[in-house]
């Protein structure tokens, strides 16, 4: 009975090691995803603006808080991908600002008003100066509500059309931004030419980052405008990355000319990444939130 018993059992373990193998592969690849995903997905919320409702995804830390919190404005090619609600370049930043400790709203002023990306589009159906504006407003009316966000602990951040529309947010003519104010804000690559030439300022502390051979906006006009508001702004600072292009702070995007056939990237220029810069800039950037 023993020898029967054993001759049995040979074909079950020898079953039972495929098996297994493939449960350890199963589980490491379930803790693989997990390790490359930390973020999870984001949640999605309705924020009331005026008559409509403004979309956004929130990335928010474990726990009840209180959070500081970021109010991160996407660029002309929109938050969302195909497939995605956020796309990895925003995802990218946000995950930075997790482990820092701060909550990350994304407003979607695109997608709310049942647009797609914008860059190429002449005659476009939203402004930066105005309607992004007002997003930036009902968003931080929004955060201002919730329990687990900090009230004086609320800054901007924003890319490219983004940047831009922040630069019109923190200026001192704003009729009905909130309090407290925000605490800083931080605008990548921002177009600075308009801006410039109606003698900017700010009312919170704001810091330019941007690219010395940036040819899709002008490096220059950003350095005139910031120099232009010495002696009546709150603190601004402006930092020129010598080498680096539009979209620097992007991971593994090659360096590459552009065409205006594409609403979702610029109309002209050169973006790529730029590891050095993109890595100076996570530094400046914990450092101004952390003021």
């Amino acid at each position: 009975m023993v020898r029967l018993f054993l001759r049995r059992s040979a074909p079950l373990a020898s079953l039972m090691r495929p098996l297994a193998t493939i449960v350890c592969v199963v589980l490491s690849a379930a803790l693989s995803v997990a390790r490359a995903d930390p973020l999870g997905v984001p949640s999605e919320v309705d924020i009331p603006s005026g008559n409509s409702t403004l979309h956004a995804e929130l990335y928010k830390p474990d726990g009840d808080g209180p959070f500081p919190s970021v109010i991160a404005l996407h660029g002309c090619g929109g938050l969302a991908g195909r497939s995605e609600p956020v796309l990895p370049r925003y995802r990218d930043w946000a995950e930075q600002l997790i482990k820092d400790g701060m909550a990350v709203l994304l407003p979607d002023s695109y997608g709310s008003r049942g647009l797609g990306p914008q860059c190429g589009v002449k005659e476009r159906r939203i402004s930066g100066r105005r309607d992004r504006v007002a997003d930036v407003v009902a968003a931080r009316r929004w955060l201002a509500k919730q329990p687990w966000a900090m009230p004086d602990r609320v800054s901007l951040l924003g890319w490219a059309s983004g940047a831009s529309t922040l630069l019109w947010a923190v200026r001192p003519q704003l009729p009905d931004h909130v309090d407290p104010d925000f605490r800083s804000a931080i605008a990548f690559y921002p177009d600075c030419r308009a801006s410039s030439g109606l003698g900017w300022s700010a009312r919170v502390p704001t810091l330019i980052l941007i690219g010395g051979k940036d040819d899709v906006f002008s490096p220059p006009a950003c350095r005139q405008m910031i120099d232009g508001a010495r002696g009546r702004s709150a603190l601004t600072r402006i930092v020129v990355f010598p080498s680096a292009y539009h979209d620097f702070d992007r991971v593994n995007l090659p360096l590459h000319a552009v065409a205006g056939s594409d609403a979702a990237v610029p109309e002209r220029g050169h973006i790529g990444s730029d590891p050095e810069a993109r890595a100076d800039a996570q530094k400046l950037v914990a450092d101004w939130l952390a003021r």
